[in-house]
């Protein structure tokens, strides 16, 4: 302690203009706040304060000392108060942003789990396939998924996925087990969007154009017309695991798929997670992983 010692009286000394006014606020006598701060200014080699019997002033180094004293100072309660916040049970507002289908299916029920743990946070879900910025707009946290790319945003993996092209028993006695990628043109192939499904092909990722009776947005109504029989989906594992161990769907060139996708918690990097972001953070990972 003897780095710190004095550092508190001398501090108190300047805001109250003087000895006694420090004594008074630290519970101290005035005789113990003079000789802490005499012995600070023993150590330093250096006066930090000119002494009158009306008054008290800084000396140009007292000046230097007491800036970088009141950051040091600041910066222990800002260490004690995160202490404290650990211990504590988290409340107030938290703000996150993750993609529309995966939020809906697997976010939001968490975040709902999260809430009924900690019922004195307020949160604030924007579900959104649309990058947010979140310094911009004040965002907490966001979940996203596949590659990053170069980022300012400090990440951790919470999960991964993988893909499946899989269809029903149903479907695959009338139409066939597909045995190459070129097979797929051959299919009844339930889509998101236009651009064709993506799988490895010597180490190589390729895209094959698939045309089926059936495209849609979201995902959730292709994985039950798969359940239906009406065709085949590629789509990531968290809507189809379930399906596939019940055998009510069969997975088909699985020696082709692409390589498995992180699922991020990202947040700014020059923002330190606060206790209950963090704590949210390694809940999803827990849950998710």
């Amino acid at each position: 302690m003897a780095d710190w010692e004095g550092l508190s009286e001398f501090v108190a000394v300047v805001d109250g203009g003087g000895f006694t006014a420090a004594a008074r606020r630290l519970g101290l006598s005035v005789a113990q706040v003079s000789r802490l701060v005499g012995r600070l200014e023993e150590r330093l080699g250096a006066r930090l304060l000119y002494r009158t019997t009306r008054k008290i002033s800084l000396t140009e180094a007292g000046e230097v000392y007491l800036a970088h004293g009141r950051q040091l100072l600041e910066s222990l309660a800002e260490a004690e108060q995160a202490v404290s916040q650990l211990q504590a049970e988290p409340r107030g507002a938290l703000k996150l942003t993750a993609p529309l289908a995966y939020g809906q299916s697997h976010i939001a029920p968490l975040l709902l789990d999260f809430m009924q743990r900690y019922p004195l946070l307020e949160v604030q879900l924007n579900l959104s396939n649309q990058v947010q910025d979140l310094v911009h707009d004040g965002y907490d946290l966001a979940i996203r998924i596949g590659h990053l790319g170069d980022s300012t945003l400090k990440a951790r993996k919470l999960a991964q996925r993988r893909y499946h092209i899989c269809g029903s028993p149903a479907y695959f006695a009338v139409h066939g087990l597909p045995r190459t990628p070129q097979d797929l043109a051959r299919q009844r192939c339930l889509s998101i969007g236009k651009e064709g499904w993506h799988l490895r092909v010597g180490g190589r990722r390729q895209t094959f154009r698939v045309q089926g009776p059936l495209r849609c947005s979201t995902a959730a109504p292709l994985a039950e017309a798969a359940l239906r029989g009406m065709g085949l989906v590629q789509l990531p594992d968290y809507y189809v695991a379930a399906h596939l161990a019940r055998g009510e769907l069969i997975e088909v060139l699985a020696e082709y798929a692409e390589e498995e996708e992180g699922i991020w918690a990202l947040y700014p990097h020059n923002r330190q997670l606060s206790p209950k972001v963090r704590l949210l953070v390694d809940f999803l990972a827990e849950r998710l992983g």
